[in-house]
């Protein structure tokens, strides 16, 4: 070993020590808070070892692995009414960028009241009645949780800010109010090979909505039963959460600059028990406000989503889920006209399905799953089989794939092609 390895590892072992440390302090501090504070207060946790192996080609950075990490996650829920404190802390080491990092997930305080609560601080909120299609929550999402094999509940971020809800006899509503805008994350170019119209192109910047009273999104929600279904009406006003290319020069590019175009969205949603299964449908109108016209092609066009669902069970602990959803462009011919030469372009009418089939065997110790979606307008496909076994109250694990291919080199998983991947997760639970 040489003096510069052993310094090097020197450093990573203060590290890691330090990291612990501070991860034992907080802990200790929290529960010392709670303690004094609250009358009922948990801990409770896991330890999670996360990987992902690149199955069909190394990664563009030349490695094997989509993800590689050591997790613990810390959730300390205290309660003395009418207040709630609820924290859930990740710290994990990153083996793939060799660094350690703390992650606060969630964190807010609870203040409820019999028939209205609020709720501020660091949240994550979940609307809408489709299996992983999202029209109406418009909440930020992990791409690169999602197609690397992380376990489902990263695929969710949090938002800072504040959400009320008030709840008289004839319906129930939320008002949400987020004053820091946050982005969708999108897989890494290092780790996933990615569609990219100007890959030549090295000088590029990222605008999010500055934090001010103007750019604060709001979002509501109003629900209630309606002949034995669960409805639901939404409005939303920020911004979209996909970053949109603005070009210096169209024809000679050196400089590109991401954007968030201002959008709203108008929708509903209906679930409830029919045809022996549980029927959903939803729908939304995305009004761009930058580009009503459709004629700016650095702005997406308004769309008009739309899904229906049906899940059933067929025969004990099988059952099976199926989804039609699509997206229609409006203002098309004017999308077209202006669309620059060489960039890519999207469908007027957008259709997606989905399939998921779930078994559960061995007292449901074992589940054997397998998620699918495919367009049928685009002709591209996900396929995401997965086993996961619960060896005891305490430990599980699970191994799967993401398959990718289909479609075009820019439609949405025909570029994901090169990046089939086969992971495993483990956890144990406290």
């Amino acid at each position: 070993m040489t003096i510069i390895q052993d310094s090097r590892f020197k450093i990573q072992k203060f590290k890691r020590n330090f990291f612990v440390v501070w991860v034992l302090s907080s802990v200790l501090f929290f529960l010392f808070s709670s303690y004094t504070a609250a009358s009922d207060v948990s801990l409770h946790g896991f330890v999670q070892g996360n990987y992902s192996f690149s199955s069909r080609a190394s990664n563009p950075d030349d490695g094997d692995f989509k993800w590689a990490e050591e997790r613990v996650q810390l959730r300390l829920d205290a309660a003395k009414e009418p207040l709630r404190l609820f924290i859930k802390t990740d710290a994990f080491y990153d083996h793939i960028d060799e660094k350690a990092q703390i992650e606060l997930r969630e964190g807010y305080i609870d203040y409820i009241e019999k028939k209205w609560d609020l709720r501020a601080g660091r949240q994550i909120i979940t609307w809408g009645v489709g299996d992983l299609i999202f029209i109406n929550d418009v909440f930020p999402k992990d791409y690169e949780a999602f197609f690397s094999g992380r376990p489902m509940e990263y695929m969710k971020k949090g938002v800072d800010g504040v959400k009320i809800g008030a709840y008289p006899a004839f319906a129930s509503f939320e008002f949400i109010a987020i004053p820091i805008f946050e982005p969708n994350n999108y897989p890494n170019a290092k780790r996933f090979y990615m569609f990219d119209p100007m890959p030549n192109v090295t000088n590029r910047e990222e605008k999010d909505p500055p934090s001010n009273l103007e750019n604060t999104e709001f979002a509501f929600r109003a629900y209630r039963d309606v002949a034995g279904f669960d409805a639901s009406v939404y409005l939303y006003r920020g911004f979209y959460r996909k970053p949109y290319m603005i070009p210096d020069d169209i024809n000679s590019t050196t400089k590109i600059t991401y954007h968030y175009p201002k959008l709203s969205v108008y929708g509903a949603s209906l679930q409830g028990r029919a045809l022996d299964g549980v029927l959903s449908f939803e729908a939304g109108y995305y009004d761009s406000r930058q580009d009503r016209s459709g004629t700016d092609y650095t702005v997406p066009n308004s769309q008009t989503k739309f899904l229906i669902g049906y899940q059933r069970q067929l025969w004990e602990d099988f059952t099976v889920g199926l989804q039609y959803y699509n997206e229609y462009m409006h203002e098309y011919s004017d999308y077209v006209k202006n669309q620059p030469s060489g960039l890519p372009k999207d469908r007027k009418l957008y259709q997606l399905i989905t399939v998921r089939l779930t078994q559960f065997l061995m007292h449901q110790d074992l589940r054997l799953g397998f998620f699918s979606f495919y367009s049928t307008s685009d002709g591209d496909y996900m396929l995401n089989p997965e086993i996961k076994y619960n060896f005891s109250d305490h430990v599980w694990a699970a191994v799967g794939a993401n398959i990718f291919g289909g479609g075009e080199s820019w439609s949405q998983f025909g570029q994901l092609d090169k990046n089939d991947n086969v992971y495993l997760q483990l956890r144990y639970e406290f």
